[in-house]
């Protein structure tokens, strides 16, 4: 029996393509979830996996889809196999349930990871050069100086709550707390 496993990272994203991909190419039932690849808890995933029995082969859109690094993926595929459960690979054209097929699987995951690597050094060097250039990354402060100031003086007064305050501001109390420590009680530290 083929059983699919689809999977998309963020919420906006569309499993419809794989779904697609994974009918089309036979899977009799198809499991789907929205969740970082880099996550270990999938819970479709270890559905999936608790599902299938010996002689049935596990269909991917994508050896990416599966997992996110070489380790993960070779983890999965060698659990599987103990099972006498099968792998494929629409995409890359990966069948394990042939001894060309294993081979390709492992040289394939070495591409992947190789490739993510890649992207992963480039990004560094990248926010390096910028940093180099006087530019910072990241997301701008929520809260400038004279917003912390005015947070301290709303707050010496016991009759506006940190909540209001932080409505006020535009943030959340968590994003308020973490500008002042200690809330209300450590204002009285930060101006002595």
């Amino acid at each position: 029996m083929l059983v699919g496993y689809a999977r998309v990272s963020t919420q906006d994203q569309t499993p419809a393509l794989q779904l697609d991909a994974l009918k089309a190419a036979g899977c009799e039932r198809v499991f789907h979830e929205k969740a970082s690849g880099a996550q270990r808890d999938r819970p479709e995933l270890a559905a999936v996996l608790d599902y299938m029995r010996a002689g049935d082969t596990l269909v991917v859109w994508k050896l990416d889809r599966l997992a996110r690094s070489m380790k993960q993926l070779i983890e999965t595929v060698e659990k599987m196999e103990t099972r006498q459960i099968g792998f494929r690979s629409l995409t890359e054209a990966i069948d394990t349930t042939t001894a060309g097929g294993r081979l390709i699987f492992h040289v394939f995951a070495a591409l992947a990871e190789f490739e993510r690597s890649v992207i992963k050094e480039r990004t560094t060097a990248g926010l390096a050069a910028a940093r180099a250039r006087g530019r910072k990354g990241g997301r701008p402060r929520s809260l400038t100086e004279k917003d912390i100031a005015a947070a301290r003086a709303m707050l010496s007064d016991p009759e506006i709550t940190v909540d209001e305050v932080a409505r006020r501001l535009g943030v959340g109390p968590a994003t308020l707390y973490r500008h002042l420590p200690g809330g209300r009680g450590g204002i009285g530290e930060a101006t002595q």
